[in-house]
């Protein structure tokens, strides 16, 4: 990386605090999520609303700062978070007792849901991302999001963003509700997953970027559910903690990172060689 790719850059390096900060941001997602859509009643349509327009302003804020600036980012990487986890439910389930929480017959204004199911609904998200990046690969802009600077190239890591969150929110519901599983046993498997692309890291023929972009998947998954584990009921298998006290800490944490990575920024003027 060139100086002034350095100087300009928008988007973070990627070290052992980008990954804490990644899990904190969408664990907080689902549970904030959840918050809105089930526990305050509001439902996914609507919810989804509210959350993806949220997206838009801090998008846009995101892209009009000068460089890179953690509480910005994170801001709409948590924003990407909420807005996929009710994004996924909304295409995924239904006015079924199953998704809804007890004593509830509905959610909130509008359609319950489209009831696409979980395979479905991946299957649409997969096919989705995989657009996004043939059409990034034939707009020329690297992938290496430390070397991204343009207009375009962050437009682009940012839809792939959004749909990575949606699909990283309907494979973590499949573990936790469909797999038999479970949430414990979910955060196990996607764990173990994540652990071999550290390995893979090593393996000079596989490029680091089609990890990161891997890595970034299924840390949604992780996030859904250990948010899930987080709050729901002990008859489901969870800690019942509750999706409002949840969030509350969680937001802590997140808030306290992003403090400390502002407090400590500085631009970096090293090459990155094959970095992402």
């Amino acid at each position: 990386m060139t100086t002034t790719q350095s100087l300009t850059r928008k988007l973070p390096e990627v070290t052992l605090a980008f990954w804490i900060m990644k899990i904190a941001a969408t664990t907080l997602g689902e549970t904030a999520g959840d918050l809105f859509s089930q526990t305050l009643g509001l439902g996914y349509f609507l919810t989804t609303v509210a959350l993806f327009t949220l997206f838009v302003v801090t998008l846009v804020i995101q892209l009009r700062s000068a460089h890179y600036q953690p509480f910005c980012y994170w801001t709409v990487i948590l924003s990407t978070s909420m807005a996929g986890t009710t994004l996924s439910d909304f295409m995924n389930r239904e006015a079924d007792p199953r998704y809804l929480p007890a004593g509830r017959t509905s959610l909130g204004w509008g359609p319950q849901g489209l009831g696409l199911g979980y395979p479905e609904g991946a299957a649409i998200l997969v096919s989705l991302l995989l657009l996004v990046f043939l059409g990034w690969k034939l707009s020329g802009t690297t992938f290496r999001i430390t070397e991204i600077v343009s207009f375009r190239g962050e437009a682009l890591f940012w839809t792939a963003i959004l749909v990575s969150n949606t699909l990283g929110t309907s494979m973590g519901d499949f573990l936790s509700d469909s797999s038999g599983l479970g949430y414990l046993g979910g955060a196990a498997l996607v764990t173990a997953l994540l652990l071999v692309l550290v390995a893979l890291v090593r393996v000079p023929a596989v490029p680091n970027v089609l990890l990161f972009w891997i890595a970034f998947v299924l840390t949604r998954p992780l996030g859904a559910t250990a948010g899930d584990l987080l709050t729901k009921p002990v008859a489901k298998g969870g800690l019942d903690l509750g999706t409002a006290g949840a969030s509350a800490v969680l937001l802590m944490v997140l808030f306290g990172l992003m403090a400390y990575q502002q407090a400590t920024r500085t631009p970096r003027l090293r090459d990155t060689g094959d970095g992402v």
